[in-house]
């Protein structure tokens, strides 16, 4: 998924505020905190936590179907 940039600006307001997301990749579900945005191994990927469980997830932008901000 190429993000555009309204979906940029809320996966970062989501970031700075400590937002949940749900992120749809592969016919899965994640809710997850994102905690900020980086490149590994020449992708955009996003760090995340998972709020039940405490573990963190590392979630490349190109493998998601699509996301929204959860309780806006």
């Amino acid at each position: 998924m190429q993000l555009s940039t309204a979906q940029y600006n809320l996966l970062e307001r989501a970031i700075a505020k400590s937002m949940r997301i749900a992120v749809f990749r592969r016919g899965s579900e994640y809710i997850v905190i994102p905690k900020r945005l980086t490149v590994k191994t020449g992708r955009e990927a996003m760090e995340t936590r998972q709020p039940s469980t405490g573990d963190d997830m590392l979630i490349f932008l190109d493998e998601i179907d699509a996301f929204e901000v959860v309780g806006v």
